[in-house]
């Protein structure tokens, strides 16, 4: 009966992203634009270093990895945080608190529509055009099965991020700010931005030992492997699992804390 529930949000939610059409093209054309940019500014930075390979990365691999990150931010990216931070200040969440569903779980499957309209209007599309313009360059194989299970890991250690930010509103009541903070913090961290494969020593071994490098990063390295050793896929699976647990856990704990700094204006 849980499962019934939680499909009808998300069959709510399909119709919902479908009834705006021009924010989608909007989304697209702004992608454009943003790929373009990365194209010629990696190409610059290729071409200045004076050599094909860069930390272990030529451009085309650099290339292939930012468009699919790119196209894999548009796919799991769900407004968590603006949506808690306009319920908080508007009072809408009381209503939510009554509602015989948990707030986060209800968020969470309101959203659900959005992962399957975007994975098929963006990130599909994005990898068969990847797929078809570098001739095979990502391999297709036991990877992909890999790369499933990590991005089911990857939008649930996201969302527990989203929920933990969104939840400070309510002792802030203003969510632009921090929200805008930990989008940068997120994109640069998780390697979505840049190759995390291009960050110096110690950042980079501190990075991969935060939480947003399981967010991007850990999904398109599983990809980007025709022949992983199943040593290291059982150690990125392993490490996400692991991120899973705790950012569910902290996430939902700071909210139970939280809850008690809910105050209403105008009522």
């Amino acid at each position: 009966m849980k499962l019934k529930k939680y499909l009808a949000l998300t069959r709510a939610g399909i119709m919902e992203t479908l009834q705006f059409r021009l924010s989608f093209v909007v989304m697209v054309i702004g992608n454009l634009l943003y790929l373009i940019v990365v194209y010629f500014l990696w190409d610059a930075i290729y071409e200045s270093a004076g050599t094909d390979v860069v930390n272990g990365m030529t451009f085309s691999d650099t290339l292939i990895y930012l468009v699919l990150a790119t196209a894999l931010f548009n796919f799991m990216e769900m407004y968590t945080v603006w949506q808690m931070g306009r319920a908080i200040q508007s009072g809408a969440i009381v209503l939510d608190l009554l509602k015989p569903m948990e707030p986060r779980s209800y968020l969470f499957w309101t959203y659900s529509g959005n992962f399957v309209v975007n994975f098929f209007s963006t990130f599909l599309p994005t990898f068969i055009v990847v797929c078809i313009v570098t001739h095979g360059a990502v391999p297709l194989g036991i990877n992909l099965v890999y790369f499933i299970i990590s991005v089911i890991m990857s939008i649930m250690i996201n969302y527990s991020i989203d929920y933990f930010v969104g939840t400070i509103c309510l002792y802030t009541e203003s969510i632009w700010g921090i929200n805008i903070m930990k989008q940068v913090i997120v994109l640069l961290l998780s390697g979505a931005t840049i190759p995390i494969a291009f960050f110096p020593e110690p950042f980079k071994t501190i990075a991969m030992y935060l939480p947003f490098q399981s967010i991007y990063n850990a999904p398109l390295t599983l990809l980007l492997n025709g022949s992983p050793d199943i040593r290291d896929v059982a150690e990125i699976l392993g490490t996400q699992l692991l991120w899973c647990i705790v950012t569910y856990i902290i996430s939902k704990l700071f909210w139970k804390v939280s809850l008690r700094q809910i105050t209403v204006n105008g009522g």
